[in-house]
């Protein structure tokens, strides 16, 4: 897997936004929006699975922030391609797997993980790790590929992912299994309802989730 998002980093972000038609900017605002920061501006946030820095960096950017954002990936040259993404050094990259976090307990004053707890190799034991971090009463926010539900669209929509999609990140992206496993993996993951049900098993209370674009994606979240 970290050989995997290594290969493809270079292209990833020009695909994500070319992929999604843009959308994936607009569904990382509302994550940022979702993890509530303006109750603690000056604090310390973590972004798991961090890739290129993008959910760090709307967080960085956003006017009134005064904190610190630590990205954690275990692929490096994702990291290093999103260090251009820093501002004023408010963002700190760190080569590291979510599933051994090398951070004390209660360390975080919030969490996001944009589009990585899917490849976690044991979801449970990732979001329970995440939990570890967080201080009692932080949110942590999950922003994840679904399935749309709604007949006609789910239609249309798995023929782009399974079929247009793997052609085309195929292409650009030189690898020959990254945009295969993107559809497979998210075939495989538990359903929304189902993510909020280990989210309360990990540890998070209030949990909830919010279909996004037609149910493309959701929006979780849940407080330590």
């Amino acid at each position: 897997m970290r050989e995997m998002f290594s290969a493809i980093a270079p292209r990833y972000d020009f695909l994500n936004h070319i992929l999604s038609l843009g959308i994936d900017r607009r569904w990382r605002r509302s994550a940022v929006d979702r993890l509530a920061w303006d109750a603690r501006p000056a604090g310390l946030y973590l972004d798991a699975c961090a890739g290129t820095l993008d959910l760090a960096a709307e967080l960085a950017r956003r006017p009134g922030f005064t904190g610190r954002v630590v990205g954690a990936d275990f692929a490096a040259p994702m990291l290093r391609l999103g260090a251009g993404k820093a501002r004023s050094g408010s963002i700190r990259a760190a080569a590291a797997d979510a599933l051994e976090l090398p951070f004390a307990g209660g360390r975080f004053d919030g969490a996001m993980v944009g589009f990585g707890v899917r490849n976690l190799a044991d979801l449970d034991a990732g979001l329970a790790e995440l939990a570890r971090v967080l201080r009692s009463g932080a949110r942590l926010v999950i922003l994840e590929f679904t399935t749309p539900v709604w007949p006609p669209f789910r239609s249309l929509y798995l023929f782009y992912f399974h079929r247009l999609l793997p052609l085309i990140g195929r292409a650009i992206s030189r690898h020959p299994t990254a945009y295969s496993y993107l559809p497979e993996s998210v075939s495989a993951f538990p359903a929304p309802a189902a993510l909020r049900e280990r989210l309360e098993l990990a540890g998070f209370r209030a949990c909830g989730y919010s279909l996004l674009t037609g149910g493309i994606a959701a929006l979780h979240w849940g407080t330590r």
